[in-house]
């Protein structure tokens, strides 16, 4: 058996991870579908506790190190991948798309900086969506409500409320197309060093499919669900049951940080996940949006640099500038732009560093991001099924931007 697998009986070896399951158990957790069937959710959970490890601990190790030379100064971060991953899209020509498109971005945050680019996409995994409300209008009846979409772990998109009603069984289904994912992932490894590859990342959301993933390892517990988790706006409470997650287990953690975010929280938040000062441990997402990060971003940086633990501060401007225009959801580019700026503005008047970007992006494409120059904005080709992403030309000009505002 080797020391990766996750799956020892000795007791000694189990306690870390029966300890990180009870605690999640003992806490609320937040964002949870209302499954309709528990005794089928519990059916599920069992059998994924019974399954192969996703992840191996000595995978989390190799991305530990490579985020050590993110926060040493050595390295930047590049997250990028869907909103929400699809079960039909867990197939290998579109996983080395994916692949490839994230390698050729990173490339080039290398060739820019002239640093290690560490690439961690949203893959294998990213199949669970928080949501602002659990409920949203049925299209095709007028005053009837049905269940959001949630992700295709836990529900379909398409618009009914049939195809909306959680379904324990996607969890499993989830895992599957994971673990598909990852064997793809693996075959981009070869001939590359450890800097060089891609790992994988998700949102630590739904609590019947990280618990059982925690896994013992040699260096204490692990999510062998993934290589990077990370903690959303809406779940980051330190008494919840995702905290008890995240500080459970040794895996490279990052945190969603918005506008209601306090420095006093924000540095609860570093002390409870990296009290040992581990370089690269943790990061944290500022999700602000252009009009509130210079004014919420500097307070948090000064806390944290007095007073928490070490960080690696990433900069995520999809999330807080979303805005409908003719009934799309859409992000406008200036804005994004903007708040990329910004924040490496404030990091550096902080003398902190800005370490990387969190985005949400496909190589395909897609009309989802706009301009605000364009006057009559129009969406052709939209094919996320939540948020809108930016398409290669996209991403690439805020990879750049970023890059040239660097200290």
């Amino acid at each position: 058996m080797s020391a990766g697998d996750g799956r020892g009986t000795a007791a000694v070896r189990e306690s870390p991870v029966a300890a990180v399951r009870a605690a999640m158990a003992a806490r609320t957790a937040r964002q949870q579908p209302s499954w309709p069937d528990q005794a089928a959710l519990d059916r599920v959970e069992s059998e994924l506790a019974d399954l192969p490890a996703l992840t191996t601990e000595d995978e989390v190790v190799d991305l530990a190190r490579g985020m050590a030379l993110v926060a040493e100064g050595a390295g930047l971060l590049l997250q990028g991948g869907d909103c929400a991953e699809r079960f039909h899209e867990a197939v290998l020509d579109v996983i080395r798309h994916k692949v490839d498109h994230l390698q050729g971005l990173a490339a080039m945050m290398r060739a820019g900086s002239g640093l290690a680019a560490v690439a961690v996409g949203r893959l294998a995994g990213q199949y669970g969506k928080p949501r602002s409300s659990p409920f949203e209008p049925d299209p095709d009846e007028a005053g009837r409500m049905m269940a959001s979409y949630c992700g295709d772990a836990v529900n379909d998109p398409a618009p009914d409320p049939v195809s909306r009603v959680p379904d324990p069984r996607r969890l499993r289904t989830a895992y599957d197309c994971s673990q598909i994912v990852l064997r793809e992932v693996r075959r981009s490894w070869y001939g590359k060093p450890l800097q060089e590859r891609v790992y994988v990342a998700h949102e630590m959301l739904l609590v019947p499919y990280e618990r059982p993933l925690v896994r013992a390892g040699v260096r204490g517990a692990f999510s062998a669900a993934t290589h990077f988790g990370w903690i959303g706006e809406r779940t980051r409470e330190l008494d919840g049951a995702h905290l008890a997650l995240a500080t459970g287990v040794h895996n490279p953690v990052g945190v969603k940080v918005g506008p209601t975010a306090s420095p006093d929280d924000v540095v609860a938040l570093t002390r409870a996940l990296n009290p040992d000062g581990i370089p690269g441990r943790l990061s944290l997402i500022v999700r602000h949006g252009a009009k509130d990060v210079e004014r919420l971003l500097p307070p948090l940086v000064s806390a944290v640099a007095r007073h928490g633990a070490p960080v690696v501060w990433l900069c995520d401007p999809m999330h807080g500038n979303g805005i409908k225009l003719h009934g799309v959801k859409t992000r406008l580019m200036d804005a994004m732009l903007a708040e990329v700026a910004a924040f490496a503005r404030v990091l550096t008047a902080h003398g902190q560093r800005p370490a990387g970007l969190h985005l949400e992006l496909t190589p395909d494409p897609v009309t989802e991001c706009v301009s605000s120059r364009v006057t009559e904005p129009s969406f052709p080709d939209y094919r996320s099924t939540c948020d809108p992403r930016l398409n290669p030309e996209q991403s690439a000009t805020l990879i750049a931007h970023f890059l040239d505002r660097l200290p």
